[in-house]
């Protein structure tokens, strides 16, 4: 099944009008995805995770061709997985699925945590070599993210490296208040060859895409996971071929895995998950050398230009003596292009502290701290994308870390570990004095105090273990975190508070509930609204769903229904026999019901496994209240 947007531009994430590429070169692609669809799986949702594998192109992929040439082959992926064990277990039943059904999803086998990765794998034609990756493939790749958005728990990339570290820059802007993880990762040799890296990084990141909700776009390679926008490709030759020189790895996978939360980027804007794709194209670098002259620097700051990102010497230096390329940097900075101070060291921020930086800061050049080119340029384009910022207003979005990209200027901590009293007695009690016995018990009882606080409405309490060092996304016995409790009692400024403070939206318990199924299960309609703006959303099988809505209808339960249809839940949604509330709501006589299921949109019309409408039900059972109510709703 191929699937085409190509009829329509990408403008602000929206598909409107005829293809209009920024990139001249754009290739026109199909995304061929299956014929089965992951919603209509109805796995095991407490122990399995669905992730959506978007092929590219790349190394990772390729075969060799009779000249021993790496080249793209077409259709070849998906099938020579599902001959590895450790990328398919032939022989899970995941329900809703036929085992001989040549395009099932992929099942990975059960993880030592108890989880198994359900992934798909969708291909697009033409595969690319990642040379050829233009910003219009950037917006595809970000379409079809938010496309599959709500029908999968992750996603990754497969990609060519080349290019690679420019499209994980790329896509952590344009995917704005991410909740879920997407990693970029390709392979230096490919994946079918005896010997390859492109077996481990494909796995690691499925594994990581399926067990820990990082809500970042980073870039998994050589058993490390980077953030996107911090990452450079380092080496041509070597399995080692990415870093990220001014920020630790995220994720280390060595025996054990090794999630470095405190690392992770937490916006504070609980905002629901979009897409920015207008990026602008008039953006380069350009690079200081002994002797440039003001005639080339001219050229380049030229009347199309509108960003660019400058790599200066050292901690962002520049030739304060040579007063002709000031002026030029000054006389483009006051025609409204921005420029953007970067080193040209691997490490390093940007400073002010020598006068040469300084004149080039009074030139107007904006510091760029420690950001690398690729996430430089990416961001630039995308701050002068941003139609509805000004002038002054993109200016000051490129001092902002936006995405993490960058180091900012924080107040340190001055509280230690000891300074919370209960810790301090606890360690005393217990004769703990070294500071890797006291980081052990913060961790055996901060999730528990942050649970306990979020349950009661603690805000205070909230606060000062955050300010002790606590995560506001540690999980209790039952993997539930603050959010989960605070959710479920109805705790709306501790929500609200979570939230702020980087709280996961889409983070599941040992249950399978999410902190919007708790809201739904205990009727909290405030708590619901929040979360959903939040970015929260069902993640339940339609069918499972029909049976909820049926189940409360029958009871007369209003106020249940209410909270699913607040929480996005499609009214129309059938059981097992294809019946919907609305049908369950006439079978008995439920006036109140029905007419609230009508306000919501419920349909009169759909039918039943045995041909039944709402209407005919009310009909044949000569409820004439119910009839004058849907009678109307049928002429539509």
């Amino acid at each position: 099944m191929a699937a085409n947007f190509e009829t329509g531009s990408f403008k602000n994430g929206e598909i409107n009008g005829p293809v209009s590429p920024v990139d001249p070169s754009y290739t026109p692609k199909l995304l061929h995805t299956t014929s089965v669809s992951i919603d209509k799986i109805d796995g095991d949702r407490n122990h399995e995770s669905r992730i959506l594998c978007l092929f590219t192109g790349g190394t990772i992929g390729m075969t060799s061709n009779h000249d021993g040439v790496y080249v793209p082959k077409a259709n070849f992926l998906v099938k020579e997985l599902r001959k590895l064990p450790m990328f398919h277990d032939d022989s899970y039943n995941l329900l809703g699925s036929d085992l001989n059904d040549p395009e099932r999803p992929l099942v990975m086998p059960l993880s030592k945590d108890g989880k198994r990765v359900v992934y798909c794998v969708y291909e697009y034609e033409p595969l690319l070599d990642s040379c050829n990756m233009t910003m219009d493939d950037w917006a595809r790749l970000a379409m079809d993210v938010k496309k599959n958005y709500e029908l999968f728990d992750g996603f990754v990339i497969l990609h060519g490296t080349d290019t690679m570290a420019y499209t994980a820059s790329a896509l952590s802007f344009m995917l704005e208040n991410l909740g879920k993880p997407v990693i970029v990762t390709g392979s230096q040799i490919p994946i079918f060859e005896t010997r390859s890296d492109g077996r481990d990084n494909f796995l690691g990141a499925l594994i990581i895409a399926g067990h820990y909700n990082i809500p970042e776009v980073t870039l998994y390679f050589n058993n490390k996971l980077l953030r996107g926008n911090r990452a450079t490709k380092v080496d041509s030759g070597s399995f080692d071929a990415f870093d990220s020189p001014n920020l630790r790895p995220l994720v280390q996978m060595q025996i054990g895995i090794h999630v470095r939360w405190d690392q992770i980027f937490r916006s504070g804007i609980p905002q629901a998950f979009s897409v920015h794709t207008d990026l602008c194209p008039h953006v380069g670098i350009l690079r200081l050398f002994p002797s440039i002259t003001a005639d080339t620097v001219k050229a380049f700051l030229s009347d199309t230009m509108q960003g660019v990102v400058l790599q200066t010497y050292g901690a962002g230096n520049g030739p304060d003596s040579r007063k002709d390329l000031m002026e030029v940097f000054t006389e483009a900075s006051e025609r409204g292009v921005l420029i953007i101070n970067t080193t040209q060291c691997s490490r390093g921020v940007v400073a002010t502290s020598y006068a040469t930086g300084k004149a080039l800061l009074d030139a107007g050049v904006i510091p760029g701290s420690d950001m690398t080119p690729e996430a430089a340029l990416s961001k630039l384009s995308y701050v002068l994308g941003k139609s509805e910022w000004d002038m002054a207003q993109k200016r000051q979005m490129l001092n902002v870390n936006l995405r993490g990209e960058m180091k900012v200027a924080t107040v340190k901590q001055k509280h230690s570990l000891l300074d919370f009293s209960l810790i301090q007695t606890l360690a005393e009690t217990m004769k703990l004095s070294s500071k890797e016995e006291i980081h052990l018990l913060r961790s055996a009882i901060f999730p528990s105090l942050m649970c306990s606080a979020a349950k009661n409405g603690d805000v205070d309490g909230l606060i000062k273990l955050k300010t002790h060092g606590a995560n506001v996304n540690e999980v209790d016995y039952d993997n539930r975190s603050a959010l989960h409790l605070a959710a479920t009692e109805g705790q709306l400024e501790a929500v609200e508070y979570l939230l702020k403070e980087g709280g996961m939206v889409h983070m599941r318990d040992r249950f399978g509930n999410t902190p919007l199924r708790c809201a739904i299960m205990y009727n909290h309609p405030d708590i619901i609204r929040i979360l959903r703006k939040a970015g929260a959303h069902i993640t339940i099988n339609p069918v499972r769903i029909g049976v909820e809505l049926c189940s409360l209808a029958a009871i007369n339960d209003l106020e249940g229904l209410r909270s699913w249809y607040l929480a996005g839940a499609n009214i129309n949604s059938g059981d097992y026999d294809k019946r919907t509330a609305l049908h369950v709501a006439v079978t008995f006589d439920y006036l109140g019901i029905v007419t609230f299921l009508l306000e919501c949109g419920a349909r009169s019309d759909i039918k039943d496994m045995f041909g039944n409408t709402a209407l005919t039900e009310a009909t044949t059972r000569g409820l004439d209240k119910i009839v004058a109510v849907l009678s109307p709703m049928e002429d539509r």
